[in-house]
């Protein structure tokens, strides 16, 4: 099974349409929020366009959303896929996998319950910082943001094999790369 994982596209379409380049064989792509609206503390991203992303995510089947904190009523409106809230917890192939934006509890509850849940992969969003390591048997992995990265690396991350990378959405080149079991 190969999944694309993505967060904090903030309504650049651009960038969405960027990162679809790498995942379109993908079975499913899991997003851990901020969809379509920038927020009041972000700059506007490059390609913002949330009429027409919400467009391009509804002529997609293969999409999972969490909720994230610039998400609203509204964007579930014109969404057709179910944006979740707070945390969406799904069995896909042999991996358990929690998704969450990741602002409403502190990360280390977050994992903790990611542990309880018996996780395979925690995925959040959020800081628009990519990370990727292991707590224990957990892979904890932030994307990074495809629209408005805070580390300066526009990224995403794609889980194969067994195996999860983060992607330079720029140029491709795999940033991190870990096993999962």
């Amino acid at each position: 099974m190969k999944l694309g994982i993505i967060s904090d596209t903030h309504g650049s379409l651009t960038y969405f349409d960027k990162a679809l380049s790498y995942l379109d064989e993908c079975e499913y792509i899991l997003h851990a929020g901020d969809v379509l609206y920038h927020g009041p503390r972000n700059p506007l991203p490059d390609g913002y366009n949330p009429k027409e992303l919400a467009v391009k995510i509804n002529s997609l089947n293969n999409l999972i959303f969490a909720s994230g904190n610039c998400d609203s009523d509204v964007d579930q409106m014109v969404i057709d896929h179910p944006i979740q809230t707070p945390f969406v917890f799904t069995k896909l192939g042999d991996l358990n996998v929690l998704i969450c934006h990741g602002y409403r509890k502190s990360k280390e509850d977050i994992i903790k319950m990611a542990k309880e849940y018996n996780a395979d992969i925690l995925i959040c969003g959020h800081t628009h910082v990519k990370e990727l390591y292991k707590d224990e048997d957990l892979v904890v992995l932030n994307p990074g943001s495809t629209s408005l990265p805070k580390d300066g690396t526009h990224s995403i991350a794609i889980l194969e094999d067994n195996s999860v990378k983060l992607i330079d959405l720029m140029t491709g080149d795999v940033l991190k790369e870990i096993n999962i079991k």
